[in-house]
């Protein structure tokens, strides 16, 4: 078995966005790696410069995939997705509102 390597694709401002991106690709079946500057970044929360940055990166098999995904993502191809439940019915605003009032 050959091991894959992991290549960078993208490069954000901060923990915060990189999270976002993270869990966007693993939810399409993406392998994701974030890799920060700095050792003391989880302590002090730096998003300026170089220490702020967080390149995304993916194994090789998956970066030509995982890029198409993110192109998508910056053109607005995945706002106004319809959620559905797991017996496939959609979910509304207003139905995530009247159960979260219910509890």
């Amino acid at each position: 078995m050959t091991e894959d390597h992991w290549e960078e694709i993208y490069e954000v401002a901060g923990d915060f966005q990189a999270e976002i991106i993270r869990g966007f690709l693993e939810a399409q079946g993406i392998q994701v790696w974030l890799s920060q500057e700095g050792s003391g970044h989880s302590v002090y929360a730096v998003t300026v410069g170089k220490l702020g940055s967080v390149q995304i990166l993916v194994p090789a098999s998956q970066s030509q995939a995982a890029r198409a995904i993110l192109e998508d993502y910056r053109a607005g191809k995945y706002e106004g997705i319809q959620f559905t439940d797991e017996t496939g019915k959609p979910i509304s605003e207003e139905q995530d509102q009247s159960e979260e009032e219910e509890s």
